[in-house]
């Protein structure tokens, strides 16, 4: 290794122990002042979250792999338009606001959870194996970031990267739980957001980049080994049916992602959760366009680089090649953040549903124990963790494993979620048949359909299991069957 690349090492290393001893410091102080820790503290941090906490671990969960390494790669397909992937998330946060007081009010834990006060036994027990399922691959493409930039840093090979992020990220969430996960998200957020903006202002007027100006010059002329411009400054390449899939796709998986809905429901009160929200979506949408510009400057600058087509190292080998040692180790660091919240995120959220709606009202015939609970749900996140390392070792792009986790997971719920809260005269067997309907016209959309048109799986499938449920609820009520019992919300 050079000098460059073991400065930037070391930032990380430090970086990965931080966050280790923020998580145990904080929960061993919340332990202290309770004479137990309840499962709800463990999993929902005492349901305490204010606006600024609460923004902090929505961005820092949902800006993993994807929104960083991810878009750089994707450059060289799409051009700066591949920031449309985490604008969408932004313009999404914003959405989500208007109905985000009631995942708090609705006094539950999981997504499953909700759906079952709601639609009963068959329907949580489907909405709850396909949320775990998703969450297994989001937390694999997690580790195949991380994994990227240690084996690019460092020269390790890929899987023992790969190993060594698993273990770091299970440490430390299963010590502390999701109070030690929000307490390291401010950290997370600002290495992110300020950190990585500024080492891309750093990067670019790197002498041999030129700015910005001579970057999108050099970027407009570049053209493939057929020698067809790549057109790599266009914010429109995407598509405008894949940008409404992306804006569609938020918007269904927020309100359907355990990880999500799980910082919801752990706010304080409505207020909180509304507000958080919308300040998540300003800085998700500002922050866009921070790892498209580095991946940029991978295809554009770095010779013969773009010959080679998509990179997934882009985002690292940039930092590398144009940042000074100090600050690179800071930029990759900062996605060393994006993933571990992430991956975090996703081993809370799992848990928090095996535990919730697995393991207490099934395997344990639905006794409360918060002992017991807790030690499954920490049971849970290695497990969670182990086959996150083995997804992430078979598979390779990220934005490809998390659209298909985003599409089992909320395709079908999102109809029974909505009308759940807002649709008094839906029945039980409408809000089953919809869920299960919508997530196989998503899996059908992706795996049979090759995602035509690049839209997104969960724009058809939501609007089969909206069409699904209000269309069976009718013909249950004319069957003389009574819409399914409202929610109660506080």
């Amino acid at each position: 290794m050079n000098s460059t690349q073991i400065t930037a090492l070391v930032i990380i290393l430090l970086y990965m122990a931080a966050t280790v001893i923020i998580g145990l410091v904080v929960s061993n102080s919340k332990k202290k002042k309770s004479e137990k820790q309840s499962n709800d503290d463990f999993l929902m941090a005492g349901k305490s979250l204010g606006p600024i906490v609460l923004a902090g671990t929505l961005f820092a969960a949902n800006t993993g792999g994807a929104s960083t390494t991810g878009v750089a790669t994707n450059v060289y397909k799409y051009g700066l338009s591949a920031s449309w992937y985490v604008i969408a998330s932004g313009i999404g946060f914003i959405l989500v606001s208007f109905i985000a007081p009631y995942f708090r009010r609705t006094s539950a834990n999981t997504v499953p959870e909700i759906i079952k006060k709601r639609y009963g036994k068959p329907s949580h027990i489907f909405t709850a194996i396909t949320s775990i399922a998703a969450l297994f691959m989001a937390t694999g493409a997690q580790i195949i970031a991380t994994a990227s930039i240690i084996n690019v840093v460092t020269g390790l090979q890929f899987k023992t990267a790969a190993i060594i992020t698993t273990i770091v990220v299970i440490l430390y969430t299963m010590v502390g739980g999701f109070t030690s996960v929000t307490a390291t998200n401010i950290m997370h957020v600002l290495f992110i957001t300020v950190g990585m903006a500024i080492a891309m202002v750093i990067i670019v007027n790197n002498s041999a980049v030129g700015g910005f100006s001579a970057l999108f010059e050099k970027a407009r002329a570049l053209t493939d080994n057929s020698g067809n411009n790549l057109n790599l400054t266009s914010m429109t390449k995407v598509g405008i049916p894949t940008i409404i899939g992306y804006i569609a796709m938020y918007f269904m998986t927020f309100p359907t992602g355990q990880e999500i809905v799980q910082t919801y429901c752990s706010a304080k009160d409505g207020m909180s959760a509304k507000v958080g929200s919308v300040i998540a979506g300003v800085i998700s949408a500002a922050y866009a366009i921070v790892p498209g510009i580095i991946g940029l400057v991978a295809y554009v600058c770095i010779d013969g680089y773009a010959a080679g087509g998509a990179q997934k190292n882009a985002l690292a080998q940039a930092t590398l090649t144009f940042a000074p040692a100090v600050v690179a180790g800071i930029v990759l660091a900062a996605i060393v953040a994006a993933t571990m919240s992430s991956a975090s995120g996703n081993m809370i959220g799992t848990a928090t549903m095996f535990t919730n709606d697995i393991f207490t009202p099934y395997l344990n015939k639905g006794v409360k124990d918060d002992n017991k609970e807790v030690w499954v749900s920490r049971i849970t996140m290695v497990v969670v963790g182990l086959v996150g390392l083995v997804i992430s070792i078979t598979a390779s792009n990220i934005i490809s494993v998390m659209m298909g986790a985003f599409a089992l997971r909320s395709a079908g719920p999102f109809a029974a979620f909505i009308c759940g809260i807002f649709y008094k005269n839906v029945t039980e067997r409408a809000g089953f048949i919809s869920i299960v309907a919508g997530t196989l016209v998503a899996g059908i959309w992706i795996y049979g359909f090759k995602t035509p048109w690049g839209l997104n799986a969960m724009v058809p499938g939501g609007i089969v299991a909206f069409i699904v449920i209000f269309l069976v609820s009718a013909i249950d009520r004319k069957l003389g069957i009574k819409p399914a019992k409202p929610l109660e919300l506080d």
